[in-house]
């Protein structure tokens, strides 16, 4: 009778043990980060690294194709003429952008409230990493020769044809990889 008394107590014991060993089975192994891929920047300040932007100064196969397609109610948006740039995305960078455009993804915000924040945003000059191009007239933008990597791409646009409204600051994070051309509107 001791004998059953045991195996009974064992039982839940073994059960629980096979439970979660069949639950630990099933648990997915996700393997490395795709490329480009930057954890979130935990809450507060990120520092500024320039050995982040590293990665950012080889030339690689892909470039990034862009538009401006911005259009508020009635009122088309132009970057004819301003520059678009890319900067690199870092820790450091992308906290940058979720203070300056409230957003790490994307963002079409009046030009003064972002550049209101500046002060607010984490110190540190990536100016020896940003690429830049013009925007051409018919609102065409391009990054050749770019290494696999996430990027966000920021301009200033205007009312076209002297519309009404403000200019905006638009930003998008883009990522290149595999050698192709991602295209991008803004």
């Amino acid at each position: 009778m001791a004998y059953k008394l045991r195996s009974m107590t064992r039982a839940p014991l073994f059960a629980a043990l096979a439970l979660t060993t069949a639950v630990a089975a099933c648990t997915p192994s996700l393997g490395p980060p795709p490329p480009g891929y930057v954890p979130p920047s935990p809450p507060g300040e990120a520092a500024f690294r320039a050995s982040e932007f590293d990665w950012s100064t080889a030339p690689g196969p892909n470039t990034i194709a862009g538009r401006l397609a911005y259009v508020k109610g009635e009122t088309h948006y132009t970057c004819q003429g301003a520059s678009v740039i890319l900067t690199p995305e870092t820790p450091w960078s992308r906290r940058r952008m979720e203070v300056l455009y409230l957003s790490a993804e994307r963002a079409a915000l009046p030009a003064d409230e972002v550049r209101a924040r500046t002060a607010e945003a984490p110190p540190g000059d990536s100016t020896p990493f940003i690429k830049r191009t013009i925007c051409d007239p018919a609102d065409h933008f391009a990054f050749n020769h770019l290494p696999n990597g996430a990027w966000y791409a920021i301009t200033i646009a205007k009312p076209a044809h002297g519309g009404a409204g403000g200019a905006v600051a638009l930003m998008k994070r883009v990522v290149t990889k595999g050698g192709k051309i991602t295209a991008v509107a803004l």
